[in-house]
């Protein structure tokens, strides 16, 4: 078996062609389907979750997709490969992606498998220029060296990757459908707690369709009179240097129930802001705008003096209600699309500090004891969540090792196991 030393330009017809430089504004409810970066899942198929845009403008040929075409990347999920299907032709793409055509002879599953391996996205990911985002152009592209067998084992190497990525893929499906099914779970658990179990039957009813009884004994009402609320300091690239420089947080560090504090910035505060943007154990931090937004977490102390920047709410505890009887209102309200229906999505999303205050929750009278039990159960969930997660990095793991194996010539596939060589890893 000859293998030979080359480039992927030298297995292409052409060096890489960008794709349709369009805004979003331009987007049409019919015409041409347009493939962004977006649509496409880290596995390299089409995301089913996407609904698609299409473009209802002149096309030239160049921009219209045939299938065997290879689209790559070349900006925020840098590297990311997709092999246009039959069903995909006379589609086109987007600007951030750069399609390669297979010249003749050249299995297309063959290019697109070695686009995936280790040593392609190796070398995309060492070279690739970072500024203010990363972008890799279609010439650094073209000259990624590969190693190409004659079209014979292209073809074998291509039927094997197929069958064993399909059965590590149907694995990874499940995987996802059970950890689907443990987030429905916790916010069945989180939507019980905020209902206090109540129906129809004896219970109060609040006139909202995704929370619609609650204990004809607690009540309803605006966060601002069971909290305290402030949004934190603007960021001064002035004061971004120093001698007293302190730490804080910003909406990056917030997720749901945890706040990371491994990527911490610096920002100077004066004596008299100590007391308004400092952070004390309790406090809850929600985020005001971006992707997150609304998304929530209960600061522990663990930095003794940290502040909190303007793209955080501070919310401290001024009644009988805990702070993470808000946390859970918070995430059970945004699962239901309560932000989606009143900020302005439609751009970027935000939860001002009067749309915060303004907020009416139900308020129980043993908020205490419901949230220790509710956490409890939550905690399970999260452990479990913890193992799908990591047996899911361990399939993506084997299934880039095997994708390496194969297109870089370390095992003959006519004569490998998938068995064997996915280490077990059969559907």
């Amino acid at each position: 078996m000859t293998w030979v030393e080359t480039r992927l330009k030298r297995l292409c017809v052409d060096s890489g062609q960008y794709g349709l430089n369009i805004s979003a504004d331009q987007y049409s409810s019919s015409g041409v389907r347009l493939i962004r970066t977006s649509d496409i899942a880290s596995n390299g198929a089409l995301k089913a979750s996407t609904q698609g845009v299409f473009v209802d403008v002149p096309l030239e040929q160049r921009h219209r997709l045939l299938p065997g075409d290879v689209l790559l990347s070349r900006s925020g999920t840098l590297g990311r490969s997709f092999l246009v299907p039959a069903e995909a032709s006379g589609h086109s793409f987007a600007g951030f992606l750069i399609r390669f055509r297979p010249k003749g002879g050249v299995d297309p599953r063959f290019l697109y498998y070695a686009t995936q391996s280790s040593p392609f996205q190796g070398v995309v990911h060492s070279e690739a220029v970072s500024s203010t985002i990363q972008n890799f152009n279609a010439d650094r592209y073209a000259n990624i060296p590969l190693r190409a067998p004659g079209a014979g084992e292209q073809l074998r190497i291509a039927d094997f990757l197929d069958a064993e990525t399909a059965r590590i893929d149907r694995l990874a499906a499940a995987r996802d459908a059970q950890l689907s099914a443990l987030e429905e779970r916790e916010l069945a658990v989180i939507g019980h707690m905020l209902s206090g179990g109540a129906t129809s039957q004896g219970g109060r009813s609040t006139d909202w369709p995704w929370l619609p009884h609650i204990p004809a004994n607690w009540s309803i009402g605006p966060v601002y009179a069971y909290y305290s609320t402030d949004l934190g300091k603007m960021l001064n690239p002035e004061r971004a240097s120093g001698e007293k420089l302190r730490p804080y947080l910003r909406n990056a560090n917030v997720h749901w129930y945890e706040i990371n504090t491994a990527d911490m910035a610096s920002m100077h505060f004066e004596a008299d802001e100590v007391r308004r943007y400092s952070v004390a154990p309790g406090d809850l931090l929600v985020c005001e705008g971006g992707a997150g937004v609304a998304e929530a977490a209960v600061w522990d102390g663990r930095i003794e003096e940290c502040y909190f920047q303007k793209s955080l709410h501070r919310v401290r505890q001024s009644s009988e209600v805990p702070v993470e009887w808000l946390m859970h209102w918070l995430r059970f309200a945004k699962a239901c699309g309560v932000f989606d229906a009143s900020g302005n999505l439609a751009t970027i999303p935000h939860l001002t500090g009067e749309q915060l205050r303004q907020c009416r929750i139900p308020i129980p009278h043993d908020g205490q004891r419901l949230i220790r039990e509710t956490s409890r159960r939550i905690g399970d969930m999260a452990k479990a969540r913890t193992l799908l997660n990591r047996a899911q990095k361990r399939l993506s793991e084997r299934r880039q090792a095997l994708i390496t194996a194969a297109v870089t010539g370390q095992f003959d596939v006519s004569t490998a196991s998938g068995r064997n060589v996915t280490d077990g890893v059969t559907a």
